[in-house]
């Protein structure tokens, strides 16, 4: 099962090498990992997807909260909670394809960033599903280069990660 970890995390150096290489020591597969400083300076936060089942998802849990730069950890996904991710994509925009990409673009609701004689960068936001299949309306031959984020998540409602 695919699971959504965000945690509270000490921002200083090193720290985010010691959380992949827990995950890696005991060989489970991190399937996107985004972290960036809070509102507080000092402190970053982490927002891991991976896929295991309960108990793995819980032996992950107890073995991060052991590291000490950890301050605090939460599955989101065992609540409702809002996912998104960013996505840029480059493609070939030439002819009668600069007009049908464009169309694709405007579906999705998508930004078309850059433009240039033979190619758009677009910019689409959503959850994995959603630029998937953005990805899968496009002709493979017009990708030129894709490059995404990974997932960023917060918990809807009264649910806060903070101290």
């Amino acid at each position: 099962m695919r699971h959504v970890i965000s945690l509270l995390i000490e921002n200083e150096s090193g720290a985010l090498s010691r959380v992949s290489g827990l995950f890696s020591a005991r060989g489970y597969n991190i399937e996107s990992l985004t972290v960036a400083p809070t509102e507080d300076a000092s402190m970053s936060r982490m927002t891991i997807v991976t896929i295991g089942s309960e108990e793995i998802i819980e032996q992950i849990t107890k073995q991060l909260n052991k590291l000490i730069e950890v301050v605090k950890v939460v599955d989101i996904s065992e609540a409702a909670h809002i996912e998104r991710e960013l996505m840029l994509i480059k493609v070939r925009a030439t002819g009668k394809d600069r007009e049908e990409i464009k169309r694709t673009a405007d579906i999705f609701r998508a930004r078309i960033i850059d433009v240039t004689d033979a190619s758009y960068v677009i910019e689409l936001t959503g959850n994995q599903s959603k630029l998937d299949a953005f990805t899968k309306a496009i002709d493979p031959a017009l990708i030129l280069e894709t490059v995404r984020s990974g997932v960023c998540g917060i918990g809807r409602g009264d649910r806060v990660l903070k101290l």
